[in-house]
């Protein structure tokens, strides 16, 4: 029976891996939680039976403690994640880390430096690896059907309402703060590109900037808030009461009580939730916010032995999701995460769909993906195989291109020899 403790109670770290560890108590066992909201605390520690004792105000507070089990969870804000990483590693904790490791690539070396001192096993939360979907992908490439891959485009659908509530209004909604966005939401991407070729990237260059969510682009009547009188509402689609009260696909008001709404209130209802709009940094209106992160970006990377890949990131899209588009010399195979649907089609043969739709009411969060990283990040720590785990140096890569795609787009889309970066 492992023993976890759990370090930052936000939607990670409570709803994804507090809710699916109540249903592991077979394998593993609660015993540490530490977050800053004496409320989630309290709630978290129901869950598991915790007592006082083994409740914390701060990640701090918890690690001045001696070892209180054999793994963390650290699901702090981002440029926390390696000062919380690395006192566990010297105490003796196994580390399951969410991504991004660090916005500063010297923290992200550093933390490899003390993982491999320390001989602690630390994975990162490339949960998309996990999933059937991307899997599926993995076994079709690696099968040959496609012949030599050639070339690859790729979309990340932020979605509008998305993109107002994480990195507008919410907490990545600044680069010094946080991370910078591509970074943020496409290491994921740019994991899933080395993983799936099993290419290192040679070159890149990234275009991008912040275009739209700002004053000067502020529709005539918009006020600082939306429930403050705003002349602007009605024909606004970021308007915060249609986003999380109003909408059918997100709102409170049509049942909608997980994400995003639970990040406004604990518990959300209509009350609730409109009382974290009218004060909260939530109800603030998107072109006057202090968010500085783009809004869109596109990266171009040269991989090893020739193959190119285009990957946009961009908030301006109805729905989320992400769309990949695989070219070979022997056929081609697009995979569509909004359709969850993976066709295949050899040239001059029959198209062979590949549909996910039938298991979507046994999936966890991010297609299926969270619930078997974490069971198979248990069975790394037990010593079992766990040949797919995104160790912290298969980790490293992803970081090494999202780091210089923003080093890239601030320098006005300057190539970026990834051998030099890497040094």
């Amino acid at each position: 029976m492992l023993t976890i403790s759990i370090a930052g109670l936000g939607s990670r770290g409570k709803d994804t891996y507090g809710q699916a560890l109540t249903q592991m108590r077979d394998r593993a066992r609660v015993v540490a939680v530490a977050d800053p909201n004496p409320a989630k605390v309290r709630e978290v520690a129901g869950m598991f039976d915790l007592k006082p004792e083994q409740c914390f105000g701060s990640v701090e507070e918890m690690l001045e403690k001696p070892r209180l089990a054999d793994v963390m969870l650290i699901c702090t804000q981002d440029r926390q994640h390696v000062p919380d990483a690395i006192p566990a590693l010297e105490k003796g904790y196994d580390v399951l880390l969410e991504k991004p490791i660090s916005p500063e690539l010297e923290q992200c070396k550093k933390l490899l430096k003390v993982s491999r001192e320390t001989g602690r096993k630390v994975a990162v939360c490339h949960v998309l690896r996990y999933a059937p979907f991307y899997r599926k992908i993995k076994e079709v490439l690696d099968s040959g059907v496609l012949g030599e891959l050639t070339s690859i485009m790729g979309i990340e659908n932020v979605c509008y309402w998305h993109q107002a509530h994480s990195f507008v209004r919410g907490n990545w909604r600044r680069s010094d703060e946080t991370s910078p966005m591509f970074l943020a939401k496409c290491c994921h991407d740019m994991d899933l590109m080395v993983w799936l070729t099993g290419r290192k990237c040679a070159r890149l260059s990234s275009f991008g900037s912040l275009s739209h969510f700002k004053p000067e682009n502020a529709p005539e009547g918009a006020a600082q808030r939306c429930l403050e009188g705003c002349r602007a509402k009605e024909r606004c689609p970021y308007d915060a009461e249609k986003i999380y009260i109003t909408n059918e696909a997100t709102g409170v008001a049509h049942g909608h009580t997980g994400w995003p709404c639970d990040i406004l209130a604990l518990h959300p209802t209509e009350e609730t939730i409109r009382r974290a709009i009218e004060t909260g940094p939530y109800g603030r209106c998107v072109y006057f916010c202090d968010n500085n992160v783009v809004d869109h970006q596109v990266v171009n990377l040269e991989m090893e032995g020739g193959l190119t890949v285009s990957y946009t990131m961009s908030a301006f899209t109805a729905g989320g999701g992400r769309f990949t588009y695989f070219m070979g010399t022997h056929g081609d195979m697009i995979a569509d995460m909004a359709k969850n649907t993976i066709t295949v089609t050899p040239f001059g043969g029959a198209p062979q769909v590949y549909d996910f739709n039938l298991a979507s009411r046994e999936m966890s969060g991010h297609a299926g993906g969270d619930s078997i990283l974490l069971s198979e990040f248990l069975d790394y720590v037990e010593g079992k195989e766990a040949p797919g785990i995104t160790s912290l140096e298969a980790s490293m890569e992803s970081h090494f291109i999202a780091i210089a795609a923003e080093e890239s787009r601030i320098r006005g889309g300057a190539p970026m020899d990834m051998a030099e970066f890497r040094r």
